[in-house]
This record gives C-alpha cells, structure tokens and sequence, in this order.
C-alpha cells in the first residue's frame, strides 16, 4: 500500500458519496466499502466473511466484516450507512465484539468517517484504545495506520510492530511538546557550563527549534508513507508535515487530547482563543480540572489569574476573561505560546496529554 493507492481509493469514494449522500448501510458496503477492503488487500469470500456472528452483551450479533486467516477472525469492521453518524453506542457495539472474540484489530466507518482500534491484554486487563479518527479526505495522512490492518502486515505479524511503534512516538511527541521550555533550558545551561554563559540565550532558542523539528519528524513518521530502507520499513516522507499544513482545509487550530494513546477529545477552531477555550472548558466538565487547581485563583506564576471565579483578585483584572463551566473565568489574552504552556500544564493536572496540531 502507498499514498497514491489511498488518494486513488479517497478520490473514488467522495465522487460516489457525493452522488449519493443519504447512501444507506447496504449501498454504503456495496458503493464504498468493498473498495475499502480491497485497498487493504481483504477479498470477498477468500478471505473476508460477511455477517459474522459475534456474542456481545449477552446475546448474539452479527459484525458486518471479519477478516480471517486461517478460519480465525484477525480483524473485525463494522459499518454503518453514510447516512448514520458514527456514536458511542457503536463504538462500544465494536469494543464488546473485539473482548469478546479476542480479536485484536477494529474498524468502525461510514464512508465518510473512519476509526481504528486496537485491543490490548495488559497485565490481564483488556483494554481496547483508539488509534485514530479521521476523515475521509484525510486518509492518506493515516497510511501507516492503515498498513497495519492490511492482509500483508497481519499475516506477518508486522501489525503490532508498526502500532507499537505509533504508540512509542506519540508518547514521545507528547513528551517533547509538554516539557519543551524545560528541556530547552537544560540544553542551554549544558552549553554554558561546557562552552560559555554568554550564548545561553542563543542556545535556548536554538533547543527549541530543534525539538520543534524533532516533533515535526516524528508527526511525520506518524502520518504518511515512506520507504527509507534504513529505519524498517517505518520512516515518513520527509516532505509530509508541510504537504499536511497545506492541504488542511480548515486553517484551523485543532487540539487532541489523549489517554495513553487513546483518543479522548478533538477540537478545532479558526480562532486560537476559541479552541483555547473549548480545551479548558472539556477539562472543567469532563477531568475535574477545578478541583485539581483548587484553592482558587490559578495563578501560575503570574500576577493576574488564570482562572478564577471572578474576573479579578486582588485588584488584578483578567483581561479578557471567557466565561467556562461552572461559572468560572478563563483568561485569553496570552500569546500562543502561553496557551500552549498552559494547556500542557492543566493536563498534567488532570493525567491527561495534548497534542496541539495545524496553525498551532
């Protein structure tokens, strides 16, 4: 599989979708999905059984592909028609099928929308963790993923080595993206122990962009395609992160949270102070980030909060407060660089981490 494979398959699937946009499951399957399966190199019936029955719940249903080798399920994909959107209850339709069964690989789409999952055992705890959610037209920027469920990769076992090798690198990036300043600090006083204090700043500055290339090269790797010899298989264009920057057809601030390498949250928005906002607004509904900041005002070596049940404290005023959940105060007139350092900060709070993506 490469990118033009996937551009080809996108290309086709949108100018169908397009003709019909209220497509029900059965021509969903029919129109788009049998060239989704064949993309990843499953066939009908060689290889790829329809209606397989599964046990969930219960009782017993009927997941609408199963991959097979060797007459065992390796993989299960579970579709709904363009006209449905995707929801949590399907999401734990396909987790129950994935326990249940012991198969380690999911997808869940409509054509248009596109999940992948992956069971884990992890101390005997079985977990299933989302390993991306894209659309359609963004495909292409997920190849490594998708060559993880081809026919090729799990028959040769080389899927858990290509997932495993996601997961390491978005720990990384996560890694590189929340403790940059410190790190870049760390740089800069090794260079002015062993070489002089006076180009400290210099060195600071220079640390930093090169954790940003660094972090640059490791979406890379994540996202597209690539066939450098020397890195198994694994290594990205090196062209992909600005190909990604320019075809984003939003423009927009985009921000994902995650759990490990699942998937929490996703938000965007042409605004940077908007996405700022919802950010901190999931924290405050959803990880109890108040209570983890408490006692009120936070003020993370500032003069003025940053979030606060008023507007003030102390004679300081915020700003530009935003109103979040609860009634408190989030303030955002910052640069982005604050709103970058603060978020890192309030998700370490909450044992969460950030990936902040596009504009940003």
């Amino acid at each position: 599989m490469n990118e033009d494979a996937v551009k080809d398959y996108v290309d086709h699937a949108q100018a169908t979708i397009e003709a019909a946009p209220q497509m029900d499951e059965a021509n969903t399957k029919a129109a788009v999905l049998r060239d989704f399966l064949d993309l990843l190199d499953w066939t009908i019936p060689d290889n790829t059984q329809l209606e397989y029955s599964v046990e969930a719940f219960g009782k017993t249903y009927k997941v609408d592909y199963a991959l097979i080798l060797d007459g065992t399920p390796v993989a299960f994909l579970e579709a709904k028609g363009v006209d449905t959107t995707l929801t949590d209850k399907h999401r734990k339709q396909l987790e129950a099928y994935l326990k249940n069964e012991d198969v380690n690989l999911g997808i869940l789409t409509n054509g248009e929308k596109y999940e992948f999952y992956r069971r884990e055992v992890i101390d005997t705890k079985v977990n299933v963790n989302t390993l991306g959610r894209t659309g359609l037209q963004s495909l292409p920027e997920r190849v490594t993923t998708l060559r993880a469920f081809t026919k090729d990769a799990i028959q040769n076992n080389e899927w858990e080595k290509i997932l495993n090798r996601i997961k390491e690198l978005r720990e990384a990036r996560t890694t590189l993206e929340r403790e940059k300043e410190d790190l870049a600090t760390e740089v800069a006083e090794l260079f002015s122990e062993r070489v002089s204090g006076k180009i400290t700043p210099l060195a600071e500055s220079q640390a930093k962009e090169m954790i940003d290339r660094l972090i640059g090269d490791i979406e890379n790797e994540i996202n597209s395609d690539g066939d450098s010899p020397d890195r198994d298989g694994l290594e990205e264009s090196s062209q992909a992160v600005v190909k990604k920057d320019q075809t984003d057809s939003s423009g927009a601030y985009q921000i994902t949270f995650f759990d490990g390498e699942n998937e929490l949250a996703e938000f965007s928005a042409s605004q940077q102070a908007d996405v700022f906002i919802e950010a901190v607004d999931y924290l405050v509904r959803n990880h109890n980030l108040i209570s983890e900041l408490e006692p009120l005002p936070y003020i993370p070596g500032r003069t003025r909060p940053i979030i606060h049940d008023e507007i003030s404290f102390e004679g300081k005023e915020m700003k530009q407060p935003r109103e979040l959940a609860g009634g408190y105060y989030l303030e955002v007139n910052l640069s982005s660089g604050q709103k970058q350092r603060e978020l890192n900060r309030l998700v370490e709070r909450c044992k969460i981490s950030i990936v902040f993506n596009c504009k940003w």
